[in-house]
């Protein structure tokens, strides 16, 4: 009767560890972080996150605009600086607690000094609150899916007189 209960106990033991021994070593899928769309996360700015970072940009890639989401995650407001790489800097500013769809919430921001063509990368800086800020290559698109066209640049909309 002990010998039946031991193999028992042991067969199940090895159809447990069968069936979940591969989860065991390998990492879980949803711990990985990721950019869900098609622009970028941007880590370590500082206390504003910026995510879905991306450029649409004008079919010779000379101008185009900044949309992203920005989220403070502290309690204080904050300045969150956004820059070409050696190129003019602009500036947003989020209360404490709040986020922005740049694009949706509040209009995107216009580099008519891009200079990348649609599928290039951009070196953009960000930098929020006390962090050191970042460089990191922002994909720049174009108006071919539907839902970016509306974020192409108009020629008339950025020339100045």
């Amino acid at each position: 009767m002990k010998s039946r209960l031991l193999a028992s106990l042991a067969l199940g033991a090895a159809v447990v560890l069968g069936a979940t021994g591969c989860s065991i070593i390998s990492p879980q899928a949803t711990t990985i972080p990721y950019s869900p769309s098609d622009g970028v996360n941007v880590p370590d700015s500082g206390p504003v996150d910026v995510l879905n970072a991306m450029v649409i940009a004008n079919e010779d890639g000379s101008a185009g605009n900044f949309i992203a989401a920005l989220v403070n995650n502290s309690l204080e407001q904050q300045v969150v600086v956004i820059a070409l790489e050696g190129g003019a800097a602009e500036i947003v500013t989020l209360a404490g607690g709040e986020s922005v769809s740049l694009g949706v919430d509040e209009d995107p921001i216009l580099f008519t000094d891009l200079g990348f063509a649609p599928g290039a990368t951009a070196p953009m800086a960000f930098q929020s609150g006390d962090g050191e800020g970042v460089v990191a290559e922002i994909p720049v698109l174009d108006g071919a899916l539907p839902y970016y066209s509306e974020f192409v640049p108009v020629e008339d909309e950025f020339i100045e007189d």
